[in-house]
């Protein structure tokens, strides 16, 4: 299934599933006894879900059914926002090699060997996130503002020290993650050795659904996932990878979050730049720094496509 936080015009966001190019409001479907929250929902998922797919069952099949019930609405008459608008925390990880090389690389680094041994993480803003087709403001103080292609997943339960062999249970679901970042801001930053602050502090990019885990089973690759990743600027694929690639999975993201620390239902867990997922990394012959009225899109198998224009 594919879960949404939506908009129907009238600024109060409302929650449901998608399915068939209808988006179904979960609350209004079930006279309430689903939550109007997905953030709810996922906190609960294990006491909600048994209604959810017997509603869903009862809505019948085609959009011409669908349509027939409350709370049902084209999905081309809603705003789509982040699935998870205000989600407890951010972790953004460091996961995919090629990214980490070529990265360092353009700025006359070597890989250091510490990246080896275990996966590392920063915690970014989880006051800024935006969703499917919302507008980025540029920063005021930067001139180079780079767009990323990642994935993330959704932790569904509350969890402590969690194996990494476990961790698929402590996972909701997935969706695709844009880290904005101001490259000239973090290029400064970076050298107090604190790690990024103002570079990556202004949006954060989530959507355009959350994927529950089940979902994506027929795309396992042992612990990872066959998922192929672009991403274009103005029409122009300039990015391409498959989250195959990953260095360390998920549960070994998972694992490294966890470790004396407790997760909650709701934190978002990415999985940093897939290779030559961003400008930094392809480099300027390739394509110029982001400007007001560029269109970005990520695109994920399995995950939709996620689309916002700079401001």
């Amino acid at each position: 299934m594919k879960f949404v936080t939506f908009d129907t015009g009238t600024g109060t966001p409302r929650s449901g599933w998608l399915r068939e190019g209808c988006v179904i409001d979960m609350q209004a479907v079930s006279e309430g006894r689903l939550p109007g929250e997905l953030l709810e929902l996922v906190r609960s998922h294990e006491d909600y879900m048994e209604e959810v797919k017997r509603i869903d069952r009862r809505l019948g099949a085609g959009a011409e059914s669908l349509l027939a019930h409350a709370g049902v609405y084209p999905v081309r008459d809603v705003a789509l926002l982040a699935p998870i608008p205000k989600p407890p925390s951010v972790r953004d990880f460091y996961a995919f090699e090629a990214h980490v090389i070529a990265a360092r690389r353009r700025r006359g680094l070597d890989i250091v060997p510490e990246w080896y041994q275990f996966p590392v993480f920063y915690f970014s803003n989880h006051q800024a996130i935006v969703g499917p087709d919302a507008i980025i403001r540029r920063p005021a103080a930067t001139a180079a503002l780079d767009y990323e292609l990642e994935v993330a997943c959704v932790i569904g339960k509350e969890g402590r020290d969690i194996r990494a062999e476990e961790a698929d249970a402590y996972i909701f679901g997935y969706c695709i993650l844009n880290d904005w970042s101001a490259r000239d801001l973090q290029r400064e930053e970076v050298k107090v050795g604190l790690g990024p602050a103002k570079g990556k502090d202004f949006a954060t990019s989530l959507g355009p659904y959350l994927v529950i885990r089940d979902e994506l089973e027929r795309h396992r690759a042992g612990g990872r996932y066959e998922l192929e990743m672009a991403a274009r600027v103005n029409g122009i694929e300039l990015s391409r990878g498959n989250l195959r690639d990953l260095h360390y999975t998920f549960g070994e993201m998972i694992a490294r979050a966890s470790a004396d620390a407790t997760l909650y239902p709701g934190d978002i867990i990415g999985s940093g730049t897939v290779g030559t997922g961003c400008i930094l990394e392809l480099g300027p012959d390739v394509h110029r720094w982001l400007e007001p009225g560029d269109v970005i899109e990520l695109e994920v198998a399995g995950l939709g496509l996620l689309r916002n224009t700079i401001g």
